[in-house]
């Protein structure tokens, strides 16, 4: 969900706290005060400040606090912060160690009535899983930002969008009194006007973290068009990413941001496979489209995995590969039933026999059934009911 700044329904008068000084949590306090915030903060380190009222120990810092933001690192070990090769390492979650010190001191001190605020960068699922438990006084909310390090206070009073997260979103009083009050608090403080986004913990974890990998995934494949026009000559990088950057229908702009069935059709699967060839022809040494041709095959088996939890002879209300169309060349649908035998189910040829359930391939194809019957839906906007499975939501 999200919703436009609105004039606050309360002024915001509440004295706040930030707990670690480095580099994102001095310049975001610091930004607090200049917009007249009564600001305080600590950090373990000793850390100075001509305008934050940096205390000597965690206690004196947020005991009369309104709102607590929790603004310490969340490091890798040594050796993975990406100025040398990383690729070839072990995988690693970051470390929350410091988070969790700083809540259990937290629950110690302060009542229910404060709000804890997480600023820290934290995986999918880490809050519920992790951190929450830690605080036994009441929920956390957890708002990231985004931020880049030269550019924090800017950045913090300028923001794209705001992020809030909870518990159940919006589901009881006190988490709907956490975000009006967190509203209410940016609504003072930022010079735009940002939208805000409103989820549980773990949608607001993944909005960060993917908001971050999507910008990774999109410099890295326009370095590759660098590298191919390198080697390739003749090419001026510069010419291929201007004219991709203006296409605002469907690359630059909203289009396919919305998750249900996989890439089709007679040309996109295909390109994916040529590119594979000219990489290694090239001489790239690396192969982002292998990737991505194999994360599209094992989406489209992991859909079907989930389909089969709710019934072995399934029925798809369309072979083609989009809608108002009969062409199956690079079909999804095709793809997904291929994993739906692949496992053990098998595919009716209509509804004149009996199915259990319906994969619903595209939003606007139109079919009846009976109650019973489950409706497997990859879009989420199929009617509600209790045959209805959101696959997604």
């Amino acid at each position: 969900m999200f919703g436009i700044f609105n004039e606050p329904t309360v002024i915001f008068d509440k004295k706040i706290a930030w707990v670690g000084l480095g580099k994102l949590g001095m310049p975001c306090a610091e930004a607090c005060v200049k917009k007249g915030f009564d600001t305080s903060g600590y950090d373990p380190a000793y850390r100075t400040s001509s305008l934050v009222q940096i205390k000597s120990s965690l206690e004196e810092a947020v005991i009369d606090r309104d709102i607590v933001f929790i603004a310490v690192p969340t490091p890798h070990q040594d050796g993975y912060d990406g100025r040398e090769p990383t690729s070839d390492k072990p995988v690693q979650d970051f470390s929350y160690d410091a988070v969790k010190d700083v809540l259990k001191q937290l629950d110690k001190i302060c009542n229910e009535k404060q709000i804890i605020v997480l600023v820290s960068t934290v995986l999918p699922g880490t809050v519920r899983r992790e951190l929450n438990p830690l605080y036994l006084k009441n929920k956390i909310v957890y708002n990231p930002y985004l931020i880049a390090m030269s550019t924090v206070a800017h950045d913090m009073i300028n923001p794209e969008m705001i992020m809030i997260g909870t518990k159940n979103a919006h589901e009881g009083t006190m988490c709907t009194y956490k975000t009006e009050v967190l509203t209410n608090f940016y609504n003072q403080l930022c010079d735009n006007s940002p939208r805000i986004e409103t989820g549980t913990w773990e949608e607001v974890e993944c909005m960060k973290v993917f908001y971050n990998t999507f910008i990774s995934n999109k410099i890295a494949l326009v370095n590759m068009i660098q590298d191919v026009s390198h080697k390739l000559g003749f090419t001026n990088v510069d010419k291929v990413t201007s004219a991709l950057a203006q296409s605002s229908q469907r690359i630059t702009g909203p289009a396919y941001m919305k998750a249900g069935m996989g890439d089709g059709g007679a040309c996109h699967p295909r390109d994916n496979i040529a590119l594979r060839w000219l990489a290694k022809e090239l001489g790239l040494g690396y192969d982002v489209f292998e990737t991505i041709m194999t994360a599209r095959e094992k989406q489209a088996e992991n859909m079907a995995l989930a389909i089969l939890e709710h019934g072995k002879n399934v029925w798809f209300t369309s072979d083609t590969y989009k809608a108002n169309t009969d062409l199956v060349d690079g079909s999804y649908s095709l793809l997904v039933q291929h994993f739906i035998k692949q496992h053990g189910g098998t595919i009716a040829d209509g509804m004149d026999e009996p199915v259990e359930i319906i994969v619903r391939v595209h939003e606007s194809d139109q079919f009846t059934c009976d109650e019973k019957t489950k409706i497997f839906d990859p879009w989420r906007t199929y009617p509600k009911a209790a045959n209805v499975i959101y696959y997604g939501a």
